[in-house]
């Protein structure tokens, strides 16, 4: 960290992590409102809710990702950030738009895994129902 400091930010998905780095101001939205935090401020726990969330790096750059629900949990200058699904995006102006593709693929591959277990389970208890009836 510089002298000035930062926050050291890690952004999670259930299966992986999506950013991990310093910041030197985060902008989210919870369930009460938008809201700023900077390396100074007080520890913090915050319901997130589908939003754009903005991280600022210490070079000035700043990083967009639409995020749906999640919990950000602001220790010291340490945030971590969970939530269900996130895109990163370049710009402000095109993040709608990969959020919105990224999001339906998501939901299409939940379908497709929710599909699978079902006839994965109705095989099961068919299985079952077999085992019971007595042998002739």
């Amino acid at each position: 960290m510089k002298a000035t400091g930062a926050m050291q930010v890690s952004l999670r998905l259930p299966a992986r992590l999506l950013h991990a780095g310093s910041a030197r101001k985060l902008f989210a939205v919870a369930e009460n409102g938008a809201f700023g935090m900077l390396p100074g401020h007080a520890d913090h726990v915050a319901a997130l809710v589908p939003s754009v969330l903005v991280l600022t790096g210490e070079d000035g750059v700043e990083l967009f990702f639409g995020i749906d629900h999640g919990l950000l949990v602001k220790h010291g200058r340490q945030v971590d950030i969970a939530v269900r699904r996130a895109v990163r995006g370049d710009k402000l102006e095109t993040l709608a738009a990969s959020v919105e593709a990224a999001f339906r693929e998501i939901d299409e591959e939940e379908r497709h895994a929710r599909t699978a277990l079902s006839r994965l389970e109705t095989g099961i208890v068919r299985r079952f129902g077999q085992l019971r009836k007595p042998a002739r």
